[in-house]
C-alpha cells in the first residue's frame, strides 16, 4: 500500500498543476469577488495568492500526498479486505464485495456534488467581506479546505450504504430503520449544518437532502431484503440462521428396516 501511494503520489507531482488548475477553476469563476492579483485566463478573479517563497512546491507536495491516497485506494482497499477477509463468513464476503463496489461510484458522487456547489458554497463565505475590500485566499489553504470538502461529501454519501450492509448481515432491521427516521433525518440536517462551514440554509441543503434520498432508499432494500429472508425462512427454517441461533432437530422416528446399512469399520 506504501509503494503503491509513492507511485501515485509521483504521478501527482509531476501532473499537480494540471490537477491545481481543475480544482481552482470553481473558484477563479466566481464573478462576485475579486482579489489583488491581476485577472488571467486561467483566473479570472485574481482571488488566490501564495504567500511565502516555500509556499508552491508545499502545495506541490500537498497535492502530491492527497494523488497518492486517492490514486493509490484500489490497492491499500484490496490490502485492509485481505485482511479481513479470513474472519468473515462466505456471505459477508459476498455482502462486503458488493460493499466496495458500490461505495466507489456513491463516493465520487458526493465529491462531483462538492465540486459543483462548492463555489457556491465558497460564494456565501465571501460575502461577509465588505465592500470595496480586496479579498486574498491562500492557493494551498483554500484547496486543502477544497479537498476536505469533498471528502465529506463523498463519505456522507457511503453513509446509508453502510446501513444496507448492517441488514444484509443481519445487525439492523428494514423496520428499525423505518421506525427512527424522523430522528435519522435530524441527525443529518445537524451533522450536514456542521459539515457546511457556511452554515447557510442552501449549502446545508445541499448536503442533507441526498443524503435523506439516500437513507430512505436504504430503508426500501432492507424491508425488501427482510421480506425476502422471512420467506426464505418460512420455507427452510434453518436458513441463515445466525452461529447463536439452534437448528430445528429432527425427532420423528423411522422402522428400523428403512435404515441404510453401513459398511462396517476396517
Amino acid at each position: 500500500s506504501a509503494l503503491a501511494m509513492i507511485v501515485a503520489g509521483i504521478v501527482g507531482l509531476v501532473f499537480y498543476r494540471n490537477i491545481v488548475n481543475v480544482l481552482e477553476t470553481p473558484i477563479c469563476n466566481i464573478r462576485s469577488i475579486h482579489g489583488v492579483g491581476q485577472p488571467s485566463a486561467s483566473c479570472h478573479n485574481g482571488v488566490l495568492v501564495l504567500i511565502g517563497p516555500s509556499a508552491g512546491i508545499t502545495l506541490a507536495f500537498k497535492i502530491a500526498f492527497f494523488t497518492g491516497v486517492v490514486g493509490a485506494a484500489p490497492v491499500w482497499m484490496y490490502q485492509l479486505w485481505a485482511f479481513l477477509a479470513p474472519g468473515l463468513y462466505k456471505k459477508e464476503k459476498k455482502y462486503s464485495l458488493t460493499f466496495v463496489g458500490a461505495a466507489i461510484p456513491l463516493f465520487a458522487a458526493g465529491a462531483a456534488l462538492c465540486y459543483v456547489f462548492f463555489p457556491t458554497i465558497l460564494r456565501v463565505l465571501m460575502g461577509f467581506v465588505p465592500s470595496g475590500v480586496a479579498a486574498q485566499l491562500p492557493l494551498d489553504q483554500t484547496l486543502v479546505f477544497f479537498l476536505r470538502m469533498m471528502v465529506v461529501f463523498g463519505t456522507s454519501f457511503v453513509l446509508p450504504l453502510i446501513l444496507v450492509l448492517f441488514n444484509f448481515i443481519g445487525i439492523l432491521s428494514g423496520v428499525q430503520m423505518r421506525k427512527y427516521w424522523r430522528i435519522v433525518v435530524l441527525v443529518i440536517f445537524i451533522f450536514a449544518a456542521i459539515a457546511v462551514p457556511t452554515g447557510d440554509p442552501i449549502g446545508m441543503s445541499v448536503l442533507a437532502i441526498p443524503i435523506c434520498v439516500l437513507y430512505f432508499g436504504a430503508i426500501g432494500i432492507a424491508l425488501l431484503n427482510d421480506k425476502r429472508r422471512a420467506a426464505r425462512r418460512a420455507a427452510d427454517p434453518i436458513h441463515q440462521l445466525s452461529p447463536d441461533e439452534a437448528s430445528q432437530l429432527d425427532l420423528r422416528t423411522r422402522p428400523v428396516e428403512d435404515l441404510t446399512p453401513t459398511e462396517p469399520a476396517p
